[in-house]
């Protein structure tokens, strides 16, 4: 049966109208031939009409899928038990026989994965209902934005991508067939976890997965599509990363862009939604250089983000929009008496019984390890449009970017790194900070306490060629720039000998302060034998200004004493992971390390093994 009177027999008038007024023969075969695959009872076209996205809403509560809570337009929403994150062992790129992305990705044979996902959603959507939609990835008008297109059996999932992404059936209204497009598949098909897959093939810029509520497997356009995007900046010059991009305030008015990448438990979402300053993204970017300008654009338009340990004293942007009427779906947390949502750690006393992601729940609930079931999954969401945040940023839909003003790398760190720090240059920040990033386990992750965890560029578990191509696209990327934006690192972790933390929270605003006036050269550093640490007396300053509050010289030198072992011990394991689990590693990334670790030897013969900053200048 030929594509045309296939969907003409599956759809009805109105949803294959809205699908042929797209002039895309690819189009229309991709849609074809999971139609056909799948055997939904019906195919739903969305367009970008209030009244299908009202459908949308609509079957996601009639159909069990989401429920209302007590604001208006709040929705809850329950993955299955078992079904509450990534699935990395089920996750899987495609590549052709030969390919080898190294030990560290997880890979298999092209035709054997594909066979293999063609086979489970054979049938998968029979009784179902399955949603086209059209988004883009990126500001409307954009040529740094992608175009994309979700297939799926899950109106929660399509009401999701609805928050998160931009509208983009009027961007497929005018495309051609040379238009290249990303493609997602899932179905929820019989929800049997021991059949649930992620697969990805870059090459042919399509994911699938199935047997999955979770949304990180099943919302295509986020982190399935980063993976499409890193493969596809590869190949044309540019970078996608798993980064936030915040306007921090400067002198005089003055808006300084920066991006971030931290991995999970880091500060990420505090930083990127900091009381004071602006956010445009909190998780994806694009960089594209312009001239001799990096810019930058957020992929998404909405927050898909972690609620445990949100407070109002912590968090207090979140916490006013998470507590105000607007469309926000709640997910595998507690639902009381009230009908209002309860999480970890939030303001208030939370009622002792409820309704949660195990079912009815009361204090005490034990589940079948013997282990207590907390009020809410420690990966609990919440998914809702930026513009609900307060300090949204005026430049979020400006098709051009932003100009990125700095570059930060953050990690969880009790022991070696300074609080902030600025590389020397784009090279030595790449590799010193970027592709050394390590992080320290936390009781909100999965697995040991405290084990460090090599995640070059937060971006390991998305990374979708080689590591080693990854890291060498990253430092290209910038060496052909007269003027490259800075690189930074911060720890908002350090640690003194007794376990204490030694610094607030809310410090990190001195830290993007200093960073903002680095970025315009108006503020000195003193150099290490690791990077430049900011000078006392500036510090002083900004503490008193941002938060007005005095600044010890003693707190200083603790904080930013370079502990010579420790680094060197570091500069041991990332080498050591570089030569043993990635070949193909650039030479450069050896030749910085071992730089470093030369500038820290010389260093501890003259100063010792900590070197306060009153040593080197400060």
């Amino acid at each position: 049966m030929a594509y045309t009177d296939l969907l003409k027999e599956k759809l009805a008038k109105e949803d294959y109208e809205k699908l042929f007024a797209i002039d895309n023969q690819k189009l229309h075969e991709f849609i074809a031939e999971y139609v056909s695959l799948c055997k939904p009872d019906r195919v739903f076209i969305r367009s970008d009409s209030e009244e299908d996205m009202q459908f949308i809403r609509d079957k996601a509560l009639n159909d069990g899928e989401e429920r209302d809570l007590a604001l208006k337009g709040h929705t809850i929403h329950f993955d299955g038990f078992h079904d509450q994150a990534r699935d990395k062992e089920h996750t899987r790129f495609l590549v052709p026989e030969g390919m080898d992305l190294g030990p560290l990705i997880y890979s298999m044979d092209k035709e054997e994965g594909f066979q293999e996902v063609r086979d489970i959603l054979n049938g998968s959507m029979v009784g179902h209902t399955m949603y086209v939609g059209f988004f883009v990835l990126g500001p409307e008008g954009s040529e740094y934005s992608i175009p994309a297109v979700q297939i799926t059996d899950s109106a929660y999932v399509m009401h999701s991508e609805d928050l998160l992404y931009r509208n983009g059936y009027q961007t497929f209204l005018k495309s051609d067939e040379s238009s290249r497009f990303f493609r997602f598949v899932h179905s929820v098909a019989e929800l049997d976890y021991s059949r649930r897959r992620i697969y990805i093939d870059t090459d042919d810029g399509i994911s699938y997965s199935t047997n999955t509520e979770y949304g990180g497997n099943t919302i295509g356009l986020k982190k399935l599509a980063l993976r499409l995007a890193i493969k596809r900046a590869s190949l044309e010059g540019w970078l996608a990363e798993h980064m936030f991009i915040v306007g921090i305030s400067g002198p005089g008015g003055r808006k300084t862009y920066l991006t971030g990448a931290y991995p999970s438990g880091c500060g990420k979402t505090s930083t990127s939604m900091m009381d004071g300053e602006s956010i445009i993204g909190d998780d994806l970017v694009y960089l594209h250089k312009n001239k001799d300008e990096v810019r930058a654009v957020n992929p998404e338009r909405g927050v898909f983000g972690i609620i445990n340990d949100i407070t109002s004293r912590e968090e207090p942007i979140l916490w006013d929009t998470l507590n105000n009427e607007g469309e926000i779906i709640f997910s595998n947390v507690l639902v009381g008496a009230d009908n209002m949502p309860y999480w970890s750690s939030k303001d208030g006393v939370h009622p002792k019984k409820g309704f949660n992601f195990s079912g009815d729940w009361f204090e005490g609930k034990i589940d079948e390890d013997g282990n207590e079931i907390p009020i809410s999954h420690k990966n609990s969401r919440f998914t809702f449009k930026i513009e609900l945040l307060r300090n949204r940023d005026e430049n979020l839909e400006n098709p051009e970017g932003v100009k990125v003003g700095g570059i930060i790398y953050g990690g969880r760190d009790s022991d070696t790194s300074v609080p902030v720090q600025e590389s020397f240059n784009w090279l030595h920040g790449i590799v010193s900070m970027g592709a050394s990033l390590e992080s320290e386990t936390t009781a909100a992750t999965l697995g040991e306490v405290g084990i460090r965890k090599f995640n070059p560029m937060s971006n390991l578990d998305f990374i979708s060629i080689s590591v080693g191509e990854y890291i060498k696209n990253n430092i290209v990327f910038g060496s052909g720039l007269e003027n490259p934006p800075p690189i930074f690192s911060v720890n908002y972790f350090l640690k003194d000998e007794r376990g204490r933390f030694l610094n607030d929270k809310k410090d990190k605003k001195v830290w993007l302060r200093w960073m903002e006036l680095r970025a315009h050269r108006e503020a000195e550093a003193i150099e290490t034998p690791t990077g430049r640490i900011p000078k006392y007396v500036d510090l002083r300053n900004l503490f008193r200004e941002v938060l007005g509050k005095d600044y010890s010289r003693e707190d200083y030198v603790e904080q930013f004493t370079v502990r010579v072992s420790e680094n060197l011990s570091k500069i041991d394991r990332i080498v050591n992971i570089y030569r043993e689990k990635i070949p193909s590693t650039p030479g450069e990334v050896f030749r910085v390390l071992e730089e470093q670790r030369q500038r820290l030897l010389e260093a501890r013969k003259k100063y010792g093994d900590y070197i306060t900053p009153d040593k080197l200048g400060g």
